[in-house]
């Protein structure tokens, strides 16, 4: 009987474990989230959505990433002037933890012991000023560890061995530290090491074999004038020093040294001052701009226009604001329009709308909504994640404006401090979004109008006169252009599961000389996980299998825009019902087996004898993207150095 009553018990306590909600578990992971936010200072932002009682993977906290909305798998804390000490035994109880980014605050004293967090796959310190000597072993039992960013800090010291013997690691970066002494040598079963970048610390004696001989490693090593080897053209021997009869290297026979250190530290004054004149033009011009483009849109309002078509609860929501704003009760107190762009105008409130639009990025001067709303305007279409309508403004200014509904994963105060980063982005292959409105059903995002349109309209919309212009050197042109603007993304947002996610030909829009230009990326982060899977990257085989993506679905992405360029053909793989076009996939994969690449490129390329070896070669390169098993594609690094190597 009491051996019936003890299994009682225990069937009783075990069903009474399985019976606890996930929205224990989330609290649970709370509180350590909470302790962490709690041992640090906040200077340039808040984290006021983590609270306790609330769920970390509800999509309010801002910055806090979920294995499939279940459990905390990503901290990524960035630009918020972070200060502090890290208390890394806060975060041992997140047991899935995978990912800590904390770049570009204001963190110092030593690394934080994340060795404890022995799951770790990725940690990003970049942009701090971390400082002190790295013990040897502090690696040593994070074998999971992928990718290492500390670079832009100040540490000294010797690099630890250990950081070389990670079994699994991808990315290295330690530059600009003040790192000394030799370069560990790479532990020989790693075969995944892709990115070393090392350049200006102290280092000095032989670069290892192992990495002077990696064929796909790219390596950074400039900075560095005491290294020799290989790996950067020097031979050892020219560098030794003969000692003298006082420890110290001989005197040359001329002042070639001092000479160069004169040289040196004069350009960086020059250097220095010359930035300080940019910067203080910059801030000057700015505001210039700002204060004269509300007068200029003021007065130059044409009569003629059609509203951009804005809900109307929108419409009415800043017409209250605005009369509030007339009678002086708004608490911001401003009644010019456009002037909520900055942090303190009346346009982070929370609730179900916003007063004006927020201005990230005012390289093309400064905007309100009421001019947005009376702008001249005409729809563009529908997309995977919204509509997006052309709109020409009072000042000239044409943008897009897309309007997205299912963008509702982050709170007000998240959105906006992700949305100001974005608009901090600067390449010559990447759209820098201009502005936002926000509300809690909707999204506005507006950004400069493309005046040759997207990709996809050249190619298959328009077989006229701008088709007639895709020669051989500019889809050229256009490949690499989006090769070296993906590389820059997944530099940027290295931690993110899919630094783009949605790359297709309608998000490639192009300049008046076909330079290329990205758009709709690193939009993973606002969109809840249902949602999210409207974007092209989740229609990769990885995913239709195993329900998985990562970086390498993006590659795949960019392979399919490499052979739509190459083909001309339209693929049925941008289309949800897959009816329609050419399944690109299948077509390439099985002409290559069959040798018949040269009835792949388009015939209007195609009569190009001079560059037909060329074609088959990025023909190649888009076939390899698009492998069904991710682990046989190459990474972006090396898609866009094999792409950067075809001349024209």
């Amino acid at each position: 009987m009491a051996a019936v009553l003890i299994h009682g018990f225990f069937l009783l306590l075990l069903l009474m474990c399985f019976s606890i909600p996930p929205s224990l578990q989330h609290v649970s992971e709370a509180e350590p989230l909470i302790r962490f936010k709690n041992s640090v200072k906040i200077t340039k932002g808040d984290l006021n959505s983590w609270r306790l009682g609330t769920d970390p993977c509800g999509g309010k906290w801002f910055g806090i990433y979920c294995q499939k909305g279940l459990t905390v798998s990503g901290i990524h804390v960035t630009r918020l002037g972070l200060s502090g000490t890290i208390s890394v035994d806060d975060l041992k109880a997140l047991a899935n933890l995978k990912t800590v980014r904390l770049d570009n605050n204001l963190l110092a004293g030593p690394l934080p012991h994340f060795f404890k967090l022995r799951g770790l796959k990725s940690i990003m310190l970049s942009n701090n000023t971390f400082s002190g000597e790295i013990p040897d072993d502090f690696f040593k039992d994070m074998s999971k560890l992928k990718r290492l960013f500390l670079d832009h800090n100040q540490f000294v010291g010797k690099i630890p061995s250990s950081i070389m013997q990670l079994p699994h690691l991808e990315e290295l970066h330690l530059q600009d530290n003040k790192f000394s002494g030799e370069i560990p040598p790479l532990i020989e079963t790693n075969k995944n090491l892709k990115s070393l970048d090392l350049s200006n610390n102290q280092l000095e004696g032989e670069v290892p074999a192992g990495l002077s001989d990696r064929k796909n490693l790219v390596m950074k090593l400039e900075g560095n004038e005491g290294l020799c080897g290989k790996a950067v053209n020097v031979g050892c021997e020219a560098i030794d020093p003969k000692e003298t009869g006082d420890g110290l290297p001989p005197p040359t026979d001329g002042t070639d040294n001092s000479n160069r250190t004169t040289i040196n530290v004069v350009l960086l004054v020059i250097s220095f001052l010359m930035m300080c004149c940019i910067v203080v033009g910059f801030i000057k011009k700015r505001n210039k701009k700002q204060n004269a483009g509300f007068r200029k849109l003021d007065k130059e309002r044409p009569s003629d226009v059609v509203e951009v078509k804005v809900p109307e609860s929108t419409t009415v929501k800043r017409s209250t604001e605005s009369s509030k704003k007339r009678s002086g009760n708004s608490e911001g107190g401003s009644t010019k329009k456009g002037s909520s762009h900055g942090k303190g105008g009346g346009g982070r409130g929370g609730g179900g709308g916003m007063g004006d639009i927020i201005m990230v990025n005012t390289d093309k001067g400064s905007f309100g909504l009421p001019d947005l709303m009376k702008a001249a305007a005409e729809v563009l279409g529908n997309g995977s994640l919204g509509s997006a309508y052309k709109a020409v403004m009072a000042n000239g200014l044409a943008v897009v404006v897309k309007r997205i509904r299912d963008m509702n994963k982050l709170a007000s105060e998240a959105f906006d401090v992700e949305m100001r980063r974005l608009g901090t982005i600067r390449h010559p292959n990447v759209l820098t979004p201009l502005a936002y409105h926000y509300r809690q059903e909707e999204k506005l995002v507006v950004s400069e109008y493309m005046p040759k349109s997207s990709l996809l309209y050249v190619l298959h919309g328009d077989r006229g006169i701008q088709h007639s212009e895709l020669t051989w050197a500019t889809r050229l042109k256009i490949i690499q252009g989006v090769a070296h603007g993906m590389q820059f993304l997944h530099e940027e947002f290295a931690s993110y599961e899919l630094p783009h996610g949605n790359l297709k030909s309608s998000n490639i829009l192009l300049s008046e000389t076909y330079e290329p230009l990205i758009s709709d990326y690193a939009f993973l982060p606002f969109l809840q996980p249902s949602n999210a899977q409207a974007m092209f990257a989740y229609k990769t085989p990885e995913f239709a299998q195993n329900q998985q993506v990562s970086h390498k679905s993006d590659v795949y992405c960019l392979g399919i825009i490499v052979l739509e360029i190459l083909t001309g053909k339209f693929p049925s793989q941008y289309l949800n019902t897959g009816k329609g076009g050419i399944d690109i996939v299948e077509w390439v994969q099985s002409s290559i087996a069959e040798h018949k690449e040269e009835e792949l490129i388009d015939p209007e390329i195609g009569n190009n004898a001079d560059s037909a070896q060329q074609m088959l070669e990025l023909l190649r390169i888009g076939a390899a993207c698009i492998a069904s098993n991710p682990d046989e594609r190459p990474d972006m690094r090396e898609t866009v150095r094999r792409i950067e190597q075809v001349k024209k």
